[in-house]
């Protein structure tokens, strides 16, 4: 099978099913009898510039970046992007939720967060390594920080299978 033809079927794949992991969509490309590498795959999701966004459960799935998604949801998917690249830490302390990056990468996470509009958000401050994020009280800062972490460990997990 052609690259082409192996794109068009992964397009196919992602619009038809929940898909939340690689080996999933391979398994599904399998079932086609379509035989390819993690690495192929890997590419494929690159160049059809599939992402990963949160759906109607809380859970993350792959859908396309340019397919009929809702703006938000294209936001959040460049949110769970950038984390896996940039996090390295995340807590919160009283009403605030802190988010550690790696040097030089604070103010692009910030400007992601803005961009994706967190109701609870009522600020974001960005340093060189460190985003710091102003909700109403300490109980909506426990739910960014773990909203946060779910991110950060669902993209290190992933990260860890590959």
């Amino acid at each position: 099978m052609h690259k082409n033809e192996r794109q068009s079927l992964i397009k196919q794949i992602i619009n038809q099913y929940t898909i939340r992991t690689q080996e999933e969509l391979l398994a599904r490309l399998q079932e086609e009898n379509v035989d390819v590498t993690q690495a192929t795959i890997s590419r494929d999701i690159r160049e059809i510039e599939i992402i990963k966004a949160i759906d109607e459960s809380g859970e993350f799935k792959f859908t396309l970046l340019n397919s009929s998604q809702t703006q938000n949801q294209a936001e959040q998917g460049k949110l769970v992007n950038l984390f896996n690249d940039v996090v390295t830490k995340v807590e919160h302390v009283q009403f605030l939720t802190i988010i550690h990056t790696i040097p030089d990468n604070a103010s692009l996470l910030a400007a992601v967060i803005d961009e994706t509009h967190l109701p609870e958000v009522k600020c974001s401050l960005a340093g060189f390594d460190t985003v710091v994020l102003i909700v109403p009280d300490e109980a909506h800062a426990l739910e960014m920080e773990n909203y946060f972490n779910k991110i950060w460990n669902k993209q290190t997990e992933e990260t860890i299978e590959s």
